[in-house]
């Protein structure tokens, strides 16, 4: 007998096309058989040794949350409810052009300096590997979800180059070249940038230009954060577009969007550059986030220069008063690159997690309310943040246009990514939140997305960017990463207010064939794997 049946459902299989009533059954962790009503009529139903009654539930693959910032948590949180009450099946990790793998002993601190504000600085964590391969056995070691990796190129910079800000030498440029290979060897599926982040800010075009080449060589693709969002965003863009064209790598654009005042109503100027890449054979695409606020570090807003040298250097030049008030002047006067090129404004930037416990009455206050508190100026609350919590600060940064984000999701090329922080007190609701919104926001309330629409971004068009052959459809021999959830009721339980409530109407999720939310509560199942590029 087979091991599960699931019957009576109403299944949208994540090709786009109309859904359809179906008995769908699993065996050893694949779907051995998906039997229409149609067909069925007649005909002796399939059997198994355990039957779950799908009626008044929409079947659909698991969902592929193509920006995911769990590299850590995978490791330190087993049940991982906040993307497993999702329905996510698929993480896509090592975002943002830094993450823990390749390392040497010598630059694994400076990274977890640099990005202790996403992850924690992982005093709770054994560092017991190095390359990108060891990093994803360790996954292989029983996560709640399955996880693919990113080769993130500023840790790879950091390795190689260190964290100073200069263009690459020749022979540190082959030797980044060399690293990249071996991690697409190893098993990741492409290489991430953060242009706005230092070090891999620091790249000029000629190494980005080598890196990409090695990742199309092997059948992966680029997914670079790139050097705006803000002040000339669209020139930005359509860097990353040449850069794709002239390397022959595929691109996928990170959290796309178009924020601050400068850009508000400009979506179709961003989908009209992609439609003119795509009609000349570009191989693009792009994920989002259903919110309008952004979620990042403190750190992240400051002018790049500030962090050459890493994290401790940049801590040194904070606590020396005319280096500080030239940071000042970038942030407030000019616009940094770090904040998109756009003069920031505090009362948009609210702190949403901290290191250190006794900076706690800060989260959940913009740094303008947290200085009118103490009677002082916003530079000054924040500086004394960025120094006294030591670069751990994270925050919501209040900047995006509502209806820019409905336009870009429209998009035919587009994904579904959280991008959310699972770190501090007040995270991002879209790290809990981000797929049930889709479906309860934008698919049933407000009608942006037919549901087979909405299923086919979250499934099968990332599957297809990850090169999956077997994942993202309700199809006869795919894996059995499923989830089964209400559309009537559908919903993010998360909010800015209760950023950790988990959704409702997702009653059960499989990985592998295997319930990780059974009756709507996490099970002790530990079925996800790292998730390894196919080879061409």
């Amino acid at each position: 007998m087979e091991d599960l049946v699931i019957r009576d459902a109403d299944v949208v299989d994540g090709s786009g096309e109309p859904s359809y009533r179906a008995d769908v059954v699993i065996d050893d962790g694949r779907i051995t058989a998906v039997v229409k009503e149609a067909a069925a009529a007649g005909c002796q139903r399939p059997r198994a040794m355990r039957e779950l009654d799908a009626e008044g539930l929409v079947l659909s693959p698991g969902f592929i949350d193509m920006h995911a910032h769990s590299d850590l948590d995978l490791l330190r949180d087993p049940d991982h409810s906040a993307k497993a009450a999702q329905g996510v099946t698929l993480e896509v990790i090592g975002q943002d052009g830094l993450s823990y793998a390749p390392v040497d002993d010598r630059t694994l601190d400076g990274v977890r300096r640099a990005i202790a504000g996403r992850h924690g600085y992982g005093d709770d964590i054994d560092f017991d590997w190095r390359s990108v391969g060891e990093y994803l056995d360790r996954l292989d070691g029983g996560i709640a979800v399955n996880a693919a990796y990113l080769i993130p190129q500023g840790t790879v910079r950091a390795l190689v180059v260190g964290w100073e800000d200069r263009p690459a030498a020749p022979g540190e440029l082959d030797r980044m070249r060399e690293l990249v290979a071996e991690g697409m060897e190893q098993g990741a599926v492409g290489m991430s940038s953060g242009l706005t982040h230092p070090p891999g800010m620091y790249a000029d075009d000629a190494e980005l230009t080598g890196l990409c080449r090695v990742v199309g060589s092997y059948g992966g693709y680029y997914c670079p954060h790139h050097r705006s969002y803000g002040a000339g965003a669209l020139e930005r863009y359509a860097e990353m577009v040449e850069l794709s064209r002239r390397t022959g790598c595929p691109l996928h654009l990170a959290h796309a969007t178009l924020n601050f005042g400068v850009n508000e109503g400009r979506a179709a100027d961003l989908t009209a550059l992609l439609d003119d890449a795509l009609a000349a054979g570009a191989d693009i695409s792009l994920d989002t986030s259903p919110y309008t606020p952004a979620c990042t570090t403190l750190a992240a807003l400051l002018p790049g220069w500030a962090g050459a040298g890493g994290p401790e250097a940049l801590l040194a030049r904070l606590t020396d008063g005319a280096t500080a008030e030239r940071i000042r002047h970038e942030l407030e006067v000019t616009g940094s690159d770090g904040c998109h090129g756009v003069p920031v404004e505090w009362d948009t930037v609210e702190i949403s997690g901290v290191t250190e416990p006794a900076l706690g009455d800060h989260v959940g206050r913009t740094v303008l309310e947290s200085a009118r508190l103490r009677g002082e100026a916003p530079w000054t609350t924040a500086r004394r943040l960025l120094v006294e919590d030591r670069l751990g600060s994270t925050v919501l940064q209040h900047v995006g246009h509502e209806e820019n984000v409905r336009a870009i999701m429209r998009h035919r090329t587009h994904t579904g990514g959280s991008d959310g922080i699972l770190r501090g007190a007040k995270p991002h609701p879209g790290a809990y939140g981000t797929f049930p919104h889709y479906l309860g926001r934008y698919v049933r309330e407000w009608g942006v997305l037919s549901l087979e629409e909405c299923v086919h971004h979250l499934t099968a068009r990332p599957a297809a960017r990850l090169r999956l052959p077997d994942r993202g459809l309700v199809r006869e021999g795919h894996r059995a990463d499923l989830v089964l959830f209400d559309p009537v009721t559908v919903a993010a339980g998360s909010s800015f207010e209760q950023p950790r409530a988990l959704p409702v109407g997702i009653p059960y999720v499989l990985v592998d064939g295997r319930f990780v939310i059974e009756d709507g509560r996490r099970t002790d199942v530990l079925a996800g794997r790292a998730v390894r590029r196919t080879p061409r």
